[in-house]
């Protein structure tokens, strides 16, 4: 492992700093969300394959930028902790990390240390520790796991995790590899660990599958967030970023988000959507998900507001035809629709403004303050149907 991955923290790609800007800009509005329903003892941010923190190139990565985020926040610098791991860059991570925030930047102490995720068992214990008191978590936690190929993936123990009110994962997840797995006889053990309902039923339709290799991609990612669900016997929502090669148009890795709550599947859309640069349609075909092309980034508009009109047209038909002849707030409605599909925040606002344009709905905002919108996503915002 150490040999494949020796050059990994020389320069930064495109594909990394994404991912790392993915998880920091998340993390900071989750806990703000958390927050508005119970303030906490603390919030957490476990990462268990940190690295070193820091490119030799300069770029950072996820710990130091999420850190940097929390640092300036007064909110979150006084209520964050911050658990690292790398089994070989802890003790690295732990020098750069320091160098920036030192001892007494927060006030929960970062933790570090340099285990082997998956093969300690205090940090599964660690893990699932029961933090709940009453109904609430006195310390909700986002994990991010972002391991070398995809070993060291345990569904049990991360659903366990989840099972306590507020706590969320990410997961880089290297389906390229995972893919592979399933035709050497070497690996099974470890899928298992990772399928450990629906293994063989996955083994065998997998096999099943004679499309494109990014079908294959799409279905194990599927299936994965879908064993999440199985695990828990419950509604999770999970949402997951492509990837694509730096040099070639297939599948590298997916970036898989699992909560149960659905404030959390509504931000993660905001942030895939705004780190996306190839539009995909989200009503038609195999591909539904957010995705980004290192070849093209070059040439995107990554943070615009502007999305095919495919996918306007295709949110568009749909609202009509489930809201007709209704009147709700447009809170409500976004609140009651976005749970079934990967459209953001952002696609209902562009939708419901164009439906209003094009007079098939009508709207009233009443807060009593002036807006130059006519369609604001919030409640005081009155929606109806013709």
């Amino acid at each position: 492992m150490a040999t494949d991955n020796k050059d990994f923290f020389k320069t930064q790609t495109d594909s990394s700093r994404v991912k790392a800007t993915i998880i920091s800009e998340y993390f900071p509005s989750y806990c703000k969300i958390i927050g508005r329903h119970h303030v906490p003892k603390k919030f957490g941010y476990y990462d268990m394959f940190a690295g070193p923190g820091m490119y030799e190139d300069g770029g950072l990565s996820t710990p130091l930028l999420v850190a940097g985020k929390c640092a300036n926040d007064s909110y979150l610098k006084d209520r964050v902790w911050m658990v690292f791991n790398d089994m070989m860059y802890g003790d690295t991570l732990k020098e750069n990390f320091e160098a920036n925030y030192p001892d007494g930047t927060f006030r929960y102490k970062p933790f570090f240390a340099n285990r082997v995720f998956g093969e300690w068992p205090k940090i599964d214990e660690f893990l699932t520790k029961n933090t709940m008191e009453g109904f609430y978590n006195e310390c909700p936690s986002l994990l991010f796991i972002d391991p070398f190929g995809y070993k060291h993936i345990n569904t049990s123990v991360l659903a366990k995790f989840l099972t306590y009110w507020g706590n969320e994962v990410f997961i880089f997840v290297n389906t390229k590899r995972l893919n592979a797995a399933f035709e050497n006889e070497m690996f099974q053990d470890d899928l298992k660990t990772i399928f450990p309902l629906t293994y063989q039923t996955i083994k065998d339709n997998k096999k099943l599958i004679s499309g494109p290799v990014e079908e294959r991609h799409k279905f194990i990612i599927d299936n994965l967030g879908a064993e999440f669900q199985k695990v828990l016997n419950g509604r999770v929502f999970f949402s997951a970023f492509l990837f694509r090669e730096e040099e070639q148009p297939t599948p590298s890795h997916y970036l898989l988000h699992i909560t149960k709550g659905a404030k959390g599947f509504d931000l993660i859309k905001q942030v895939y959507s705004r780190f996306a640069n190839v539009e995909r349609s989200f009503t038609t075909g195999d591909y539904v998900t957010y995705t980004f092309d290192p070849q093209t980034v070059i040439h995107a508009d990554m943070f615009g507001d502007d999305f095919k009109q495919e996918n306007l047209d295709a949110l568009k038909a749909e609202l009509l035809k489930c809201f007709a002849g209704r009147t709700l707030d447009a809170e409500s409605l976004f609140s009651q629709h976005q749970t079934e599909n990967m459209f953001a925040r952002t696609h209902y606002t562009a939708a419901l403004r164009q439906l209003y344009n094009e007079e098939k709905i009508t709207a009233v905002i009443k807060d009593n303050k002036n807006h130059r919108e006519k369609v604001l996503l919030i409640k005081e915002c009155i929606i109806t149907f013709k």
